[in-house]
């Protein structure tokens, strides 16, 4: 069963996303890019960046100004 969080990414397959992360050290880690995948993003170097549902704080869509 797919969890809320998991829709609502489905639903932002394409778009530029940021993402803060717990970090495990202590404190949060930014992530932006285009998401890939519920689970996976890629940043502006073209990285693919994976990461845990269980990891996030807080996300949102970045909206691009025209």
């Amino acid at each position: 069963m797919a969890s809320e969080l998991e829709r609502a990414f489905e639903a932002l397959l394409g778009k530029r996303v940021t993402i803060r992360l717990h970090d495990p050290e202590g404190g949060f880690r930014d992530i932006v890019g285009v998401l890939e995948s519920t689970r996976s993003l890629r940043n502006r170097h073209g990285r693919l960046i994976e990461f845990s549902h269980s990891e996030i704080f807080i996300w949102r869509e970045v909206i691009v100004k025209l």
